[in-house]
C-alpha cells in the first residue's frame, strides 16, 4: 500500500491525527473543528503561556468560549504542547503562523522558516504538511519544498529519493477566518486547496473534507496563494476608494455615508464598502504588499495596489487632521488637549488588536502633544505588539471621566457602547464609523472624520 493510500485509509476511518502549528485566531478554531468531529488534535505553539490555559479548558480569544475548549480537552480529542518532538504523532501538520511585514514593508518569513525547520527535523514518511498562513505566490514550492526534501528521514530511505507526492505531501490552503462573524464559522467557509502534486491535492482535500462543508481544489499552490491575496487586495482597493471619496465628499459638504446607502439600493454591479480610521487586522493592511514584493521579481510595478495601500495608510493621519480642525473651531489646540479613544480592537465586538488603526492614532496624537487614553470593553490593557508597547489600561466610561476629556474619538464601533450616554456626557465626539448616526443620534457636539 502506498503512503497516499495509507493516509487516505486513516482519513476515511477518522483514525488520523491532526497537528496544528500556531494556536492563534486561525489555528485554534481549526483545531477545535477537528476535535469536535472526534478527530485527535495536537496543537503546537511556542508561547508557553497559552498551553496551561488551553489544557485547563480556558480561552485567550474572547469570541472562542472557554466551554468549547473545555469540552474539546475533556473529550480527549484535543491537547496542546510546546514539545515539537511530538510532531511525528501527527499524520497531517497544518501551519497557521504569523506572516507580518518588516520595517521596509517586505514579507517577514521568519515564522514560516522556523516552523519548516522544526518540521524538517521530525518529518516522517506519509505525513501531509499544509501551510495556511497568507503569503506570496511561490512560498510553498520555493521556500518550503526544498527544505522538507532535505529532512533527515531522506537519509533513511535506501536507494530512493525522498519525494513529494509519494513519501510526503505538501499543500497550501489559505485561512479565511473572520473573527466573531455571526454568519460564518470555520467549517462553513469554503476552503481553497492547492497541492504540489495530484496526490498532495487529494490527501489535503480529504483532510479538510472531514470538517469543512466545501473544499475548492485548484491546480497548484500558487493559485491558492494568489487566491487569498486577490480576496484581500479586492477589499483593500475598494476600502481605499471609499476612504478617498470620504475626503473628497467632505470638502464638497456631501455625506459619504448617505451616498453609500443610496448606491447600495442598486441590485447589481455595486457592493458597499465603508470608510474608517484606517485598516486593521492581520490580512488587509499586509497581504497586498506580499504581492507587490513578489511582483518586483518579475519586473512588474503594482501601482494600483500600492496606491490603495498608501491611501489606507494615510487614514489615521487624516483623522488626526480632522481632530485638529474640530478642536480649532472650539478655540483649542490639539497640543495639551485630553483625548479619549473609544475602541482598541481593529473591528467591533472582538479583542483582536492586530494592526489596529487605534494604535497608530495614539502614536500620532501623542506626537502632536495630546494626552491620550482609551477605552475598550474587550481590551482591558494594551498588550505589547511588534511595533507598539503602550503601558495603558482601559478607562471607565463614567460621567466624571468623560467630562475630563476635550474630545472623544470613536475608532471602533463596539455594540457594547451606550452611544446616547456618550454623546450626553462628552464635550466633543468625533465618529469615524458613523455609529452615532446609525443609532439615530444627532448633536452639535458630533462630528465625522
Amino acid at each position: 500500500m502506498t503512503q497516499k493510500d495509507q493516509l487516505l485509509k486513516k482519513i476515511s476511518e477518522k483514525s488520523v491525527t491532526i497537528g496544528i502549528v500556531g494556536l492563534g485566531y486561525v489555528g485554534l478554531p481549526l483545531g477545535l473543528e477537528f476535535a469536535e468531529k472526534n478527530i485527535r488534535v495536537i496543537g503546537f505553539d511556542i508561547d508557553e503561556k497559552k498551553i496551561p490555559v488551553l489544557l485547563s479548558g480556558g480561552t485567550y480569544i474572547k469570541h472562542l468560549p472557554a466551554e468549547r475548549i473545555n469540552s474539546a480537552v475533556n473529550s480527549g480529542y484535543f491537547t496542546a504542547t510546546t514539545d515539537f518532538s511530538r510532531l511525528p504523532e501527527a499524520d497531517a501538520i497544518l501551519i497557521a503562523v504569523p506572516t507580518p511585514l518588516n520595517e521596509h514593508r517586505e514579507p517577514d518569513m521568519k515564522y514560516i522558516i522556523s516552523t519548516v525547520d522544526m518540521i524538517k527535523q521530525y518529518l516522517r514518511l506519509g505525513q501531509l504538511v499544509t501551510l495556511e498562513s497568507t503569503t506570496y505566490p511561490g512560498t510553498t514550492r520555493e521556500l518550503m519544498l526544498p527544505q522538507l526534501e532535505k529532512a533527515p528521514i531522506h537519509q533513511k530511505i535506501s536507494n530512493k529519493k525522498f519525494k513529494v507526492g509519494e513519501d510526503f505531501f505538501l499543500a497550501f490552503s489559505p485561512e479565511r477566518e473572520d473573527p466573531n462573524n455571526p454568519n460564518f464559522k470555520t467549517s462553513t467557509i469554503p476552503k481553497v486547496v492547492g497541492g504540489l502534486t495530484n496526490n498532495c491535492l487529494e490527501t489535503a482535500s480529504a483532510i479538510y473534507d472531514l470538517v469543512i462543508e466545501k473544499t475548492v481544489p485548484v491546480s497548484s499552490p500558487e493559485v491558492a496563494e494568489a487566491t487569498k491575496l486577490l480576496e484581500n487586495i479586492y477589499r483593500s482597493v475598494n476600502i481605499a476608494l471609499v476612504n478617498e471619496l470620504k475626503m473628497v465628499f467632505h470638502r464638497m459638504n456631501i455625506d459619504v455615508w448617505e451616498v453609500i446607502k443610496a448606491a447600495s439600493t442598486k441590485p447589481f454591479g455595486f457592493h458597499p464598502f465603508y470608510p474608517g480610521p484606517g485598516l486593521g487586522g492581520h490580512c488587509i493592511p499586509i497581504d497586498p504588499f506580499y504581492l507587490t514584493w513578489k511582483a518586483r521579481e518579475y519586473e512588474v510595478n503594482t501601482k494600483f495596489i500600492e496606491l490603495a495601500g498608501e491611501i489606507n495608510t494615510l487614514q489615521p493621519y487624516y483623522v488626526v487632521t480632522r481632530t485638529m480642525e474640530i478642536l480649532n473651531l472650539q478655540g483649542k489646540s490639539l497640543n495639551g488637549s485630553k483625548v479619549l479613544i473609544l475602541g482598541a480592537a481593529y473591528k467591533k465586538n472582538i479583542d483582536d488588536m492586530r494592526e489596529s488603526p487605534s494604535l497608530k492614532l495614539i502614536e500620532i496624537l501623542r506626537s502632536k502633544g495630546a494626552e491620550v487614553d482609551y477605552n475598550d470593553p474587550y481590551v482591558p490593557k494594551l498588550p505589547p505588539s511588534r511595533k507598539y508597547n503602550y503601558d495603558m489600561n482601559s478607562v471607565e466610561l463614567s460621567k466624571d471621566n468623560l467630562s475630563k476629556y476635550d474630545l472623544v474619538l470613536l475608532s471602533t464601533d463596539h455594540d457594547d457602547y451606550d452611544y446616547q450616554f456618550l454623546i450626553q456626557n462628552s464635550k466633543l465626539v468625533i465618529d469615524t464609523r458613523n455609529a452615532f448616526i446609525k443609532q439615530g443620534i444627532h448633536s452639535e457636539k458630533l462630528f465625522d472624520a
